[in-house]
């Protein structure tokens, strides 16, 4: 038991697949926050379409 004990300490095997996780995490994250960051934007974008389109109304 001793023996297996020691031998899974040392096993890097593992520890790949931990490092690609954290980079697939990190990936996420980025990419989650363009989108929220480009949501955001477009949202802006039509509020002032609708805005001037509604002045533009008004003033007929």
């Amino acid at each position: 038991m001793v023996q297996f004990l020691k031998k899974l300490g040392h096993d890097e095997r593992g520890a790949t697949a931990v490092e690609y996780g954290l980079i697939l995490a990190l990936i996420f994250v980025s990419m989650m926050a363009a989108v929220s960051n480009f949501g955001q934007t477009a949202v802006e974008m039509w509020y002032t379409v609708s805005s001037a389109v509604s002045s533009a109304r008004a003033n007929v």
